[in-house]
Formats: structure tokens, C-alpha cells, sequence
């Protein structure tokens, strides 16, 4: 069974800067060779990345309805602005061996890599990369869309027939689906989400994703407000969310500098959080399932600290380093109140 997985929007075999016109490729791994080698990857059609995901999920624990904490996941990670690839399968194995890995494992996790320009001078182009790998993305969404749906008629079907005493070859998924987007990955999200909401005709409240965390977003933090800019991508991404968690820091400096090259009349949610909590809604769905978190509190005073073994890091990317940060990220993925988080102290430093 494979160990990694990367679904990649790169030319060049998989390893470019420009976006792969013909068709989204798929990779598998055992690990066994360096990750930052795309020859250390197995490429495989979507249709046998898709059994072997289906053969992953099916292989964790069946759990009761009430050990739905420790349900096992199938997380898709987006990286954000200015990663190579070799930058991006660094982030990805960092976050695997952090909450996807040993026996405290979260289950498995999917990199989705776009092809970010790798290059500070690309913001704006990478912007605009991140938009057009969204349409793509929302291929991958709507197929899972259609998948869950199957599931989700084969969980009723295996609990009728359990009532009735009766045997059937149907079985409830396994898994739950999570994201965690980071910086402009985000925005890649909010847009490929909205994509697949419309393709199935607007769902209202069909959970397609259970947790999304929203890492340092680069997105406008009145993105879920009625009569906001890109409110309707707010309502696709809240309705087809379970719950949507927006971690954030006023002392993320490196979105400070996105909010200046903007100017669209919005702060960035990753550096201010939400604009109104809960987010200004006209009529229902109401959006209680959208809260965020301040992380200043777990970072050092200084925004360059360094994280043993990792050398200087800023707090943009420290999310993904901290200790106390990534006990918070687990614990928001298994789906923990927000409440029981926050009396707990988990959601400060």
C-alpha cells in the first residue's frame, strides 16, 4: 500500500513551474526512495490512484458512531505561495511525519501541488496560476463529491440492513475527508470549491469535506460575509464544509505584504481573521460553522525564531513546525468542540 501520494498540476513530468495543460498526473510512493526525486514516484493512471485510495480507506478501523474522534482521514494538504516542487514535497513529508505517520497516525494524506512560480518576484502570476489550477482541482472535488454520495447511501443501506437482521455486500466509508490549505493555497481552494459546488448543482449542506483548516489564508477575511466581494465562494466553501477553521496571526508579516500589493478593500484573513464572528448571513444556511483561532500566542516574540532542527522560520510557515500549534491542528481535525478546545487552553500558547 502506498505510503505517499501527490497529485500534481506541474509540467515537465511533475516537477515544473508552469501548469500542465494536458491533464492532472498521479504519483504513488512507498518511501523507500528520496521524495524530492520525482523518479522515487510510481505515476499511475486516476483510475488506479483512485483503487489504490479506495483500498487505503477500506483498510482503516471500522470505529463506532461514538469513537468519531478517532476516525481515520484522508487529508488533502495545498501548499501557498512560492514552492518549488522540492518545496513542496518538503512540506508535505514534514506534515506527514508530524500527524500522518506512526501510531498516532491521522490515516493518509494527498499533496495536491500546483505550480507556484518558486520565486518571491511571481506573487501576481502565482495568483493567477492559483486560479487556473482551481478548475482543475474541482475535477478531483466532484469526483469525491460523487464518491461520498455512493457511501453515504451504502451507510443507510448497511445500517437497514442490520435492523432487519439480513447480510449485505455494502459497507460505510471509513474515512473522513479533510483539507488543510496554506497561505495562496487557499485561495486555490476557495475557487476550486466553488467550481465543484456549482457542477453539482449548489448542495446545500452536503458535506463533502469534514474539517477544512485554513492556515495563514490569503483570502479576504470577509470571504463568508453576505454581500461580500467573493461571498458567493464563502457560501460553496460553508455549505459543502462541515466545520471551517481560519488559524491566524496579526504578526505574519509576509501577509502583510500581500495585503499591500491587493489593495481589494479586504484584509487578509490569515493576518486579521475573520472580519465578523460569527460571518454576517442574510438568511440561512447560517455560517456557525466558520470560527478562527489567533496563534500569536504560541510564536516567540521575534517573528525569525528558530525551531530546533529547522533553522529560522517565520511565523507564515511556523504552523506547520510548532509543536503546540500542530497539537492544535490534530485536535481540530478529529473534530473536537471548538469549546472543549478552547477550556482545555489548547487554542493558546
Amino acid at each position: 500500500m502506498p505510503k505517499y501520494w501527490l497529485i500534481s498540476d506541474r509540467n515537465n513530468g511533475g516537477t515544473g513551474t508552469g501548469r500542465n495543460l494536458t491533464s492532472l498526473t498521479y504519483f504513488v510512493s512507498d518511501g523507500t526512495g528520496p521524495l524530492n526525486d520525482i523518479a522515487s514516484w510510481e505515476k499511475v493512471t486516476p483510475t488506479r490512484f483512485r483503487t489504490l485510495l479506495v483500498a487505503a480507506a477500506d483498510a482503516f478501523p471500522e470505529l463506532p458512531n461514538a469513537d468519531n474522534e478517532n476516525q481515520s482521514h484522508v487529508t488533502f494538504l495545498v501548499h501557498g505561495f512560492n514552492n518549488s516542487f522540492t518545496d513542496a514535497i518538503a512540506f508535505y513529508r514534514n506534515l506527514c511525519e508530524k500527524l500522518y505517520s506512526g501510531r498516532d497516525s491521522l490515516g493518509l494524506c494527498i499533496l495536491y501541488d500546483w505550480p507556484s512560480l518558486g520565486s518571491v518576484a511571481g506573487y501576481l502570476p502565482d495568483r493567477e496560476q492559483a486560479r487556473q489550477c482551481a478548475d482543475d482541482f474541482a475535477g478531483v472535488l466532484s469526483d469525491l463529491y460523487d464518491w461520498l454520495l455512493k457511501k453515504q447511501k451504502d451507510a443507510v443501506t448497511a445500517s437497514l440492513a442490520a435492523i432487519e437482521g439480513r447480510a449485505t455486500n455494502t459497507t460505510p466509508c471509513k474515512a473522513k475527508v479533510s483539507v488543510i490549505a496554506h497561505s495562496m493555497g487557499n485561495y486555490l481552494l476557495q475557487k476550486a470549491l466553488h467550481a465543484a459546488w456549482t457542477r453539482k448543482n449548489q448542495p446545500q449542506l452536503a458535506s463533502l469535506i469534514n474539517q477544512f483548516l485554513m492556515v495563514a489564508a490569503d483570502v479576504d477575511n470577509d470571504l463568508f460575509d453576505a454581500r461580500a466581494a467573493d461571498n458567493d465562494d464563502g457560501n460553496a466553501i460553508s455549505n459543502l464544509t462541515y466545520r471551517i477553521t481560519a488559524l491566524y496571526s496579526g504578526r505574519d508579516a509576509v501577509l502583510g505584504a500581500s495585503a499591500g500589493l491587493k489593495h481589494f478593500g479586504a484584509r487578509r484573513l490569515g493576518r486579521s481573521g475573520l472580519a465578523h464572528r460569527p460571518p454576517r448571513v442574510d438568511s440561512p444556511p447560517a455560517t456557525d460553522n466558520v470560527w478562527d483561532v489567533d496563534c500569536s500566542s504560541f510564536f516567540p516574540a521575534n517573528t525569525g525564531f528558530n525551531i530546533s532542527g529547522l533553522g529560522a522560520v517565520d511565523i507564515h510557515g511556523a504552523y506547520f513546525v510548532h509543536k503546540g500549534t500542530l497539537a492544535l491542528m490534530r485536535q481540530i481535525l478529529r473534530g473536537v468542540d471548538r469549546r472543549v478546545l478552547e477550556t482545555a487552553g489548547v487554542t493558546t500558547g
